[in-house]
């Protein structure tokens, strides 16, 4: 039996990939929760011989939250530094000599997943977060350095111990990096392989690769990997391997030399304790690996269940591994396994220590592969302790991480022989009590209420009791059965029962032999052995005293209450505590002094022990009960509450307390003296039990996860702190883990708290870390998280905090006057008991019963009603007439009520659902008035939702329709009404119209078609004019059969299409009506010209989308037209290109301007072309003269020459002959047209010719001798967008000679035929024609322009007194000056307004005699040909006849009096 202290530690923290390490010379530190402990292990810790040498020295106590990484400084001669990294944000360097920081950093703004001390660089710190930002610190300098490497979480990384600058990083997503941190973090290599979380990075303890013998070409089943980067081979990084374990369940061994992987290990399954667990569970594995420094061929690593494996990695090609601790069963961990740490001890052992989830330390010989010891640990609160009574040394534990722990305190071999029991529990047990004399029998109790029994000697799983408490099991009892079990025959019942005290306050007692049946409530008993009435205490203790006669039950009201067997008789009440009862303890029997047996001592949730010495009550037997005010002793000194106290079976009157105080105290109660205090737990006690067998051993366990083995001779303090260091106390339980804020249930009633502690919840206690994806993350066998607690005061503001705003009081005023000072409500109690208990009421107490009106709830219903009256006056004056409704309603007067809400506007849809209690008649009231005052409050369609409840549909309608809710209006009426109805009809046609003046085009065409509109509903979605609703509209009305409107709207989609330049969609649109296949066949032309045009790069926009076959290019024009018009348009007979021709005919565009848009001029002069190629195909030749000779004109209206010679060019590849021919006689209508169609055609060529001879150096051309052939001119093009000038203002097309005169140009054979056919040009009557419109247009601008001038001076006038001259005669004298032909002296005299007329007349007249066929057609204007010959004869002297310039001059002559050509005639012909 080892006379030392001991100490039950947590457990080491979970799911971290170093949280555990160890140094030479036999130093261990572990994690656990917000500290690190510290084991000594080997020869030095001191242990008694024959025990496992090691020992817990200590605890590095600083963080606040949960310590995530812990590493050594594995530098001889600093051993004892070592750094801790916590979720806190810090990161800690520790001197584990004086347990205190040395320093620390806070660099990190996120968690610190990753921790290690460089094993190359003494003072350097690597730690790594989940955001994937590095931190390097040099503590001796004080310096750091940010990486960021990859924004991946980070889970390990390990220093390399070989080069000082490399360190390798595994990710959470199976990337592993290996980083240079002198070049900034950049990475040497990225290794590819794992596809999920890396636990652990080993780096071979042997630099340079020829420790492993493998054969580099062999590893076939890893491909080649490629590097990160390619870098150049230094020494460095040839050297050396690398191992990684991960979730994936391998582990691969890296070169590091080819940065790729060079071996891959896959876990086995191992069949083995029961099947353990279930290898597909991916999540349950955690694969971490140590790599031996004696042995590089080996390397050992974790598997799936908690074995450790010792892979030999000499044979590559074979998978060989050996299990540690095969021999013997039951050494291994039961779950997975976190951390390996090797340790070397001074006897120089190699050690290696593991940390699991099975909550155990345990420690391998290298040597043998054997379990040395075993360190078990707590994962949550030590709630109870409880020694056998049978089994001495026997020491049951109660956890809050849902196992009970058997200690045998006695075992000589192991100081920690530990026995777990979790089977059955599933929650936190908060209550032991071992069988007085069954051995291995231990009944339990939980935190969820459950009552259980445990054979501790067996493998079996518990009895459950089916009886469960509503709360928190407080406490259990053995004692002597009580009625009804107790009833039975002396062999049908057990010697004792077993109690149970619950957090409801209820003690129940179940039958240890039957747990399946009903365990009985002792109230039962209670209140019938004492005939009570009133209502019972709630109980929070129960102690039987040891001689099984006498119960005491405490309560949580502070009372105390002694009960005799076998009927509980109580004979006696203590009124001592004035706070719930926590914990009650009897002295026991084989003392030097029997009568001490009689004392029972007790503490509550106030911070004294009280002593009573209950022998002369017990003795006496009252026969009716004593109440008992004064203790015999009081024991003070604790500044917190009471959770636990036990005497010492050693001594007379010595007793041991545990209080919330942080402290355990002894006493010498019958000096009322303390004797000493033991201050080791960082927490607040729970529990305290003595030695059963040394007098100087205590145990305690506490909400810090610890249970200490403490002597009472060893401590330094004799009393619990007072001041100061209770204060200090405080602040180091506080620097625990605040609570993080927890989703909290809602308290259900206000039952009783024991210890906060035991209310079921560790919420409700001290700060326990709740970070522990450790002793947290509750995995699902049955290991809890310590829940996050609160402060010991906090319990009352978590409270208020989930408390939801309370709810207005209907009896605001008679609760208030239940709230008024103690003498009043006495009172009140006075007045109603007079009042109640007398047989006739004075007038006195009439008097005070009507002041006191709130006492009406106790007296009859007249004083209620006189009540209800007062307080619904109340609720009016305060502005809430609906609970001076209810308060009606109660009462009974539901019509008044509803008469007063409607005339107040006051109805609500709780009144009016109550309205058909009074009558049908009244609710129909009612209801209309609701729907009145609702329309008041602009909440239109609730009110006709209610008039529907009375079935008043066209009002609802009406309502809805009014306020214009026209959609709501619609459903109801749709829903309600007949479908021919006309009030739907209108209804959509009203809503539609709206909705088409706010531009809602798409949802009115809807409600035109739900009024059987289609037409409106066609040409509303036409409206928006944009090519998509187009379309829409015209597929609609070809559906609703409106074909006219149909065809019209998908044209103007084709057209807007056009615009677009999008020829498939125009095509597809066209495609909707038949009647529109005239327009496919004017598209598909334009279409080819367009692409002609834009091949010829005549055209400046470019379109994408042509149809597929506008792509061919050979052939003549007019061919590839007819050609596509059979092929995809199956265009044939002559009937079919007469169809599509009455189509067409019947279209009729404007003439062209030079302001018409180029795209559409270009489908107007498609349409005509279009109609010339079907004349021709039906050999209508008269139609197709005209026709292309309006394209002609149209191009040259507009002014653009390039698009009329295209037409010349496509049309009239061989010029006008072959048509000559085919009109046959001269006489025919149609020669005009024809005329002027061939004029056109010289006038074009005529302008070409001259144009290359226009230029600076001329190139050979159809119409000039030079080297090259002609291509488009820079000229031509500059001419096309502006020829239109032509007509008015020759010069601007009239580019000067610039060539230089002695270059010799030669005329082809085809010019000089053109130049010979240019007398065409030369009509006489046309020329005439033309002088006489000119003359027209000139008279119409004069007189326009004085008329302007009139406006002007009238403006003028009306300021200043304007000049004498008329107006009119001055305007003709600035604007005409006389023709050229009239004698000099006339020519600045003004023209008057008679002389103007007479001009216009002549010239009018002058035009009505010219035939029909010279007007009808028109032609090019004559002199503008003229004035272009003779320049060609200047330029080219001898290319014109003389003749014809003769020709020309005397036109020009003859007709050339208008402005216009004034100067060019004086040019040419002076």
């Amino acid at each position: 039996m080892g006379q030392e202290p001991r100490t039950l530690p947590p457990s080491p923290n979970w799911y971290c990939a170093r949280c555990s390490d160890a140094v030479p010379g036999g130093l261990f530190g572990f994690a656990a929760r917000t500290s690190v402990f510290l084991v000594r292990v080997g020869p030095s810790a001191g242990a008694i011989p024959g025990t496992p040498p090691f020992r817990v020295i200590g605890e590095l106590v600083g963080h606040t939250e949960r310590v995530s990484g812990f590493t050594f400084s594995h530098h001889p001669g600093q051993y004892n530094l070592c750094a801790t990294s916590s979720d806190d944000g810090t990161v800690k360097i520790w001197d584990v000599e004086t347990k205190t920081v040395v320093t620390e950093h806070a660099l990190h703004q996120h968690t610190i997943s990753a921790l290690h001390w460089s094993p190359q660089v003494k003072d350097l710190i690597v730690s790594g977060d989940e955001k994937g930002v590095v931190f390097c610190y040099w503590l001796n300098r004080n310096d750091s350095q940010h990486l960021f490497i990859e924004p991946r979480t980070i889970f390990c990384l390990t220093c390399s111990p070989h080069h000082e600058d490399l360190v390798a990083i595994g990710y959470k997503d199976g990337i592993v990096v290996i980083i240079d941190i002198s070049k900034k973090g950049e990475v040497i290599h990225r290794l590819r392989g794992h596809d999920d979380e890396i636990h652990s990075i080993a780096w071979c303890p042997l630099p340079g690769e020829d420790c492993l013998s493998i054969n580099q070409e062999e590893n076939s089943e890893e491909p080649e990997i490629p590097n990160g980067k390619v870098i150049a081979q230094t020494p460095v990084t040839k050297g050396c391997y690398l191992a990684t374990g991960s979730k994936d369940q391998t582990i691969r061994i890296w070169s590091c030399s080819r940065g790729r992987g060079v071996m891959i290990l896959k876990l086995p399954f191992l069949k083995r304790r029961g099947g353990g667990i279930d290898p597909t569970i991916k999540e349950r594995l955690w694969l971490t690996l140590h790599w031996p420094k004696d042995q590089p061929t080996q390397l050992v690593s974790s598997c799936f269940g908690g074995e450790l494996l010792l892979w030999d990695l000499t044979q590559s090609w074979r998978r060989k591994y050996t299990l540690f601790s095969a021999s013997s069963e039951g050494q291994n961990h039961s779950r997975i396994v976190f951390n390996l740490c090797p340790l070397q001890t001074e006897d120089d052992k190699q050690l290696l220590l593991s940390t699991s989830m099975d909550r155990d330390v345990k420690c391998w010989d290298m040597a043998t592969l054997e379990c040395c010891w075993t360190l078990p640990s707590l994962g949550g609160f030590a709630y109870s302790l409880a020694f056998s009574p049978v089994d001495m040394g026997c020491l049951a534990i109660g956890v809050g991480d849902g196992m009970i722990r058997v200690w045998n305190t006695l075992s000589i071999k192991n100081n920690y022989d530990v026995k777990n029991f979790w089977q059955g529990v599933k929650s936190k047990v908060t209550a032991l009590c071992w069988h007085p004399t069954k051995e291995g029998c231990l009944a339990f109790g939980t935190d969820d209420g459950k009552v259980g029994l445990y054979d501790t000697y067996s493998n079996k799983p518990p009895q459950i009791s089916s009886t469960y408490h509503k709360k928190t099991v407080y406490t259990l009892a053995w004692g002597p059965p009580l009625p009804p079990i107790s009833l039975g025959g002396e062999g049908d019942r057990p010697s004792l029962t077993l109690y149970s005290c619950g957090g409801e306050g209820v003690v129940l007692q179940h039958n240890p032999w039957k747990l399946g049946g009903e365990a009985y409530d002792i109230n039962k008993l209670i209140r019938d052995t004492n005939s009570i009435k009133y209502k019972l205490p709630v109980h929070t203790e129960i102690s039987w005293k040891a001689d099984g006669k006498i119960m005491a039950l405490g309560n949580e009201d502070g009372s105390i209450e002694i009960f005799q067997v076998p009927s509980l008789k109580l004979i006696c009440t203590i009124q001592q505590h004035h706070k719930l009862v926590n914990t009650i303890s009897w002295h026991h029997e084989h003392g030097s002094q029997p009568e001490l047996s009689y004392l029972m001592a007790s503490g509550s949730s106030n911070a004294v022990i009280y002593v009573h010495n209950l022998k002369t009550v017990i003795e006496s037997n009252p026969e009716s009960p004593v109440t008992i005010t004064e203790p015999y002793r009081t024991l003070s000194g604790h500044t917190a509450k009471i959770t636990s106290v036990a005497w010492s079976p050693h001594h007379d009157g010595r007793l041991v307390s545990a209080s919330y105080d942080g402290t355990a105290q002894v006493w010498d109660t019958l000096r009322e003296e303390p004797l000493c205090n033991f201050r080791g737990h960082r927490g607040r006690l729970l529990c305290v039990a003595w030695s059963p067998l040394d007098p100087d051993c205590i145990y305690s366990g506490a909400d810090d996860f610890c249970v200490y083995k403490w002597l009472t001779s060893m401590q330094e303090h004799s009393r619990p702190p007072q001041g100061k260091k209770s204060i200090e106390l405080e602040k180091k339980r506080l620097s625990q883990p605040k609570p993080k804020p927890k989703k909290k249930k809602k308290p259900t009633s206000r039952a009783p708290v024991k210890q906060e502690v035991y209310d079921g919840n560790e919420d409700e206690s001290i700060r326990e870390s709740s970070g522990p994806v450790e002793n947290g993350v509750s995995d699902q066998e049955g290991e809890e998280e310590a829940r996050e607690p609160e402060f010991p005061s906090g319990v009352a503001s978590v409270e208020s905090l989930t408390k939801k705003r309370k709810a207005r009081s209907m009896l605001p005023l008679t609760t208030s006057l239940d709230h008024r000072s103690k003498e009043e409500l006495h009172q009140d109690c006075l007045v109603l008991a007079t009042a109640k208990h007398s047989k006739e009421l004075n007038e006195e107490v009439s008097t005070d019963l009507e002041e006191r009106f709130h006492l009406g709830l106790f007296t009859d219903r007249a004083a209620l009603y006189r009540m209800i009256e007062v307080e619904g006056k109340g609720h009016l004056e305060n502005g809430h007439p609906e609970l001076f409704h209810q308060l009606m309603l109660w009462k009974g007067d539901l019509k008044g009520v509803l008469q007063t809400a409607a005339e107040r506007g006051e109805l609500t849809d709780s009144l009016v659902a109550m309205a058909p209690v009074a009558g049908y008649h009244v609710w129909l009231w009612a209801v209309e008035a609701f729907a009145k005052q609702l329309c008041f409050q602009d909440q239109y369609v609730k009110a006709a939702s209610h008039l529907l409840s009375i079935h008043k549909v066209y009002e609802a309608v009406e309502l809805l329709k009014s306020n214009h809710f026209y959609r709501e209006a619609i459903a109801v009426a749709k829903a309600r009404l007949r479908p021919e109805d006309p009030i739907l009809k209108d209804l959509y046609l009203t809503w539609g119209a709206i909705l088409e003046k706010d531009g809602h085009y798409a949802v009115a065409a809807k409600c035109y078609l739900g009024a059987a509109s289609a037409y409106d509903a066609a040409k509303v979605l036409a409206k928006k004019g944009d090519a998509a609703s187009l379309k829409t509209a015209a597929e609609l009305a070809s559906i609703v059969g409106e074909n006219e409107l149909s065809s019209s709207l998908a044209l103007r989609c084709a057209q807007e299409l056009l615009l677009a330049r999008n020829w498939v969609g125009a095509q597809e649109a066209l495609k909707l009506h038949d009647s529109l296949k005239g327009q496919r066949l004017v598209f598909c032309l334009l279409e080819l010209l367009s692409k002609h045009l834009e091949e010829k790069q005549l055209s400046e926009a470019k379109s994408s989308s042509y149809n597929a076959w506008a792509a061919g290019t050979d052939g003549p024009f007019v061919e590839r037209v007819t050609a596509v018009w059979k092929n995809i348009f199956s265009l044939d007979t002559p009937e079919q290109y007469q169809a599509a021709l009455q189509q067409l005919q019947s279209i009729k565009y404007p003439s062209a301007t030079n302001n018409t848009p180029s795209k559409q001029l270009l489908l107007h002069i498609c349409h005509d072309l279009t109609l010339a190629v079907l004349s021709q195909q039906v050999a209508s030749w008269d139609a197709a003269v005209e026709a292309l000779l309006r394209a002609v004109v149209r191009s040259y209206d507009s002014g653009n020459f390039t698009i009329m010679q295209e037409v010349h060019s496509a049309f009239l590849p061989e010029g006008c002959d072959h048509l000559r021919d085919k009109l046959g006689e001269p006489q025919s209508p149609t020669i005009p047209a024809f005329k002027s169609l061939e004029a056109f055609f010289i006038y074009g060529h005529l302008y070409e010719f001259w144009w290359s001879l226009s230029r600076p150096c001329p190139k050979s051309s159809v119409w000039v001798r030079a080297t090259h052939r002609r291509t488009t001119s820079v000229e031509q093009s500059q001419q096309i967008n502006n020829a239109s000038t032509e007509e008015t203002d020759p010069k601007v097309s009239e580019p000067e000679p610039s060539r230089p005169p002695e270059l010799d140009v030669r005329l082809t054979e085809q010019s000089e035929q053109m130049l010979i056919t240019c007398k065409e040009l030369f009509s006489e009557k046309h020329a005439s024609l033309q002088n006489s419109q000119r003359t027209v247009a000139e008279v119409q601008e004069t007189l326009a322009e004085m008329i302007r001038q009139h406006q002007k001076n009238q403006v003028c006038k009306s300021t200043t007194n304007g000049p004498d001259k008329n107006e009119s005669e001055q305007v003709a004298e600035q604007s005409l000056s006389s023709p050229p032909s009239e004698c000099k002296e006339e020519k600045n005299q003004p023209l008057s307004l008679p002389e103007l007329t007479k001009r216009l007349t002549e010239a009018n007249e002058k035009i009505a005699k010219f035939p029909e066929s010279v007007k009808t057609w028109p032609f090019p204007d004559v002199l503008e040909c003229c004035l272009i010959l003779l320049h060609i004869g200047s330029q080219c002297p001898g290319s014109v006849t003389q003749d014809m310039q003769q020709q020309a001059q005397e036109l020009l002559q003859k007709y050339g009096n208008t402005k216009v050509y004034k100067r060019y005639c004086q040019t040419f012909c002076t």
